[in-house]
């Protein structure tokens, strides 16, 4: 009952996507509208700018933290070194964010949200990954390769370091969800058509 719990505590607070709220109650925009149409940071500093795509960070980070400390403490250590609820509540934070209840299914693509989960997952795990992200998007300016690649390489990494099996497994499960999301980013890449990131006002 407790996992379930945080399953749903997890989604429904997910479900609060940063760049709708912002957008919707500071700009009078859905973010959804323009550019890649997707309601996120990175297109929230295309068409917002910078202080608003700063806000969505944070706020999309924040609820990913707050997920699994809610799914931790509702149902703790489920077994030995596995806080199964902290899992499942990190997840569906993901998923609400992506497809979020209170805007018609229709969110972003929960990286910050996912790496705020792995980040109390397996912190180093997670600060590998990050580097990981960093160096790719500094090089190519690609966010969308940065993600992907940091994403895929959290459940390596968390397997290196010798992480417990089903952490391992939730971060395959969040890579794949990742990697879904950026699908038409994946053809865009593959066609040389992505766009990259720029720091220029809207």
């Amino acid at each position: 009952m407790m996992i379930i719990l945080s399953a749903v505590a997890g989604y429904l607070l997910g479900s609060v996507n940063t760049s709708l709220v912002l957008g919707k109650l500071f700009y009078k925009k859905d973010v959804r509208q323009y550019g890649s149409g997707n309601a996120g940071a990175t297109n929230t500093l295309r068409t917002l700018g910078k202080t608003a795509a700063i806000m969505v960070v944070v706020g999309d980070f924040l609820k990913g933290i707050l997920a699994c400390l809610i799914g931790k403490w509702l149902a703790g250590e489920t077994s030995d070194g596995v806080y199964g609820g902290m899992y499942v509540a990190g997840i569906m934070a993901v998923i609400g964010h992506n497809w979020p209840l209170y805007f018609g299914f229709k969110g972003g693509k929960g990286v910050m949200t996912a790496f705020a989960a792995v980040l109390m997952f397996s912190p180093l795990a997670a600060l590998i990954c990050l580097l990981s992200f960093v160096l790719v998007v500094a090089i190519t300016r690609y966010v969308s390769l940065g993600s992907i690649i940091g994403g895929a390489a959290f459940p390596l990494v968390a397997w290196i370091l010798g992480e417990q099996l089903f952490l391992i497994l939730t971060g395959v499960l969040l890579a794949l969800l990742i990697i879904f999301r950026h699908s038409s980013n994946i053809s865009r890449l593959l066609d040389g058509n992505e766009k990259k990131l720029s720091f220029k006002q809207p």
